[in-house]
């Protein structure tokens, strides 16, 4: 196990190097980067914004000579035309624009290894503190929505399997197929409706992760307050994700119980509670876990961005797709190095959990 954990260690250094080389590339063929988004910005503002820059050698458009004025025609950015090429140039020595594409990509890698993002383009602060203040967020949705509905599916997935065709089954597969069917987002509305002031109660707070005097308040008021407001959002992704984790659960515990062995163990006389959880357990629950990595980086990350949007949760989510709109690169490839580190660490360990729970299975011979 020891020696099949450090090979997975080690090939996270080259897995995150691809990725980040597939998305950089990318990335940098986009239209409307950072020097797209400033010369955007000055073109909206006129001479005002071009004033900020004062002391810096840029011309005011207005004032430009004709060959300047025939150069920038040349600019290989939209919107440039009528702004001086040295404008331009200083534009993209300010983002590093003016280092060839290689350079760029391999000065990004070395900052990384030390674990460096820089500063963001447009917010003046530092990539790695701006997702520091980001991260309770996401956290907080993340791993109360991942732990509830793991203690919920799980479960209900196994008491679906043994009383199968029953009124419980049929009834209980009526709302996993409701919870199923309908997204995230959309129970969020409903729930904003009908409990944040919206047509019928006003019970929990609309907005914010907490409230606005929470520095004032005692121990258990801020514990009591962080929950008031993180209800309606952990429940909103709940709802709709433990269905299919229960689905998944219930098939696959059938499919062991209808196993010669679970039969064999029968005839032998063993209670049923003791073939359930002692045999059956360890070998239907190895699909959940396969099933982990994917669910918990889902729900971590991408699955309540919508829901931080609907509640004014600002978390990475919702940072990162907001710079991937503003282009805003720092950012964009901070947080995908942390999301691909944190879903290969995570499917390590849902590996190593594999053999933890069945020490049958051995990584080290199934590559050998």
């Amino acid at each position: 196990m020891l020696s099949y954990a450090l090979r997975r260690l080690f090939l996270i250094i080259p897995t995150l190097f691809g990725i980040l080389l597939i998305n950089f590339i990318i990335v940098q063929s986009a239209p409307g980067g950072p020097v797209e988004q400033m010369i955007a910005k000055i073109r909206g503002t006129a001479v005002d914004a071009t004033a900020r820059f004062a002391g810096t050698g840029a011309e005011n458009p207005s004032s430009m000579g004709e060959a300047s004025f025939d150069r920038a025609l040349d600019s290989k950015y939209r919107g440039a035309r009528g702004l001086d090429p040295d404008f331009i140039k200083q534009i993209e020595k300010m983002y590093g624009f003016d280092k060839p594409a290689h350079e760029r990509f391999f000065l990004l890698v070395k900052n990384y290894l030390t674990f460096d993002f820089g500063e963001s383009y447009f917010r003046d602060i530092s990539v790695i503190n701006l997702i520091k203040e980001k991260l309770p967020v996401s956290i907080s949705l993340g791993l109360w929505s991942t732990l509830i509905i793991y203690l919920i599916s799980i479960p209900l997935g196994i008491r679906k399997a043994v009383q199968d065709g029953s009124g419980f089954d049929l009834w209980t597969s009526a709302v996993i197929i409701v919870g199923y069917a309908i997204p995230s987002f959309l129970f969020a509305i409903l729930l904003i409706v009908l409990f944040a002031g919206g047509s019928f109660f006003d019970v929990f707070p609309l907005r914010g992760l907490v409230s606005d005097d929470f520095e004032d308040l005692s121990l258990l008021q801020k514990i009591g307050d962080y929950f008031w407001h993180i209800t309606l959002p952990v429940l909103s992704i709940v709802i709709s994700g433990f269905a299919s984790l229960t689905l998944l659960t219930k098939n696959s515990f059938l499919e062991e119980i209808n196993k010669l062995y679970v039969l064999t163990a029968k005839s032998k006389g063993l209670a049923e509670k003791t073939i359930l959880y002692k045999h059956v357990f360890r070998n239907a629950m190895l699909i959940v876990i396969a099933g982990f990595p994917a669910a918990f980086i889902h729900i971590f990350f991408t699955g309540s961005l919508l829901i931080e949007v609907i509640f004014s949760l600002d978390g990475i989510g919702l940072l990162s797709f907001e710079a991937a709109i503003t282009r805003d690169f720092p950012v964009v490839f901070a947080t995908l190095f942390i999301f691909t580190l944190v879903g290969l660490v995570v499917h390590l360990l849902g590996d190593l959990t594999y053999m933890f729970i069945d020490p049958r299975i051995d990584f080290d011979k199934r590559q050998g």
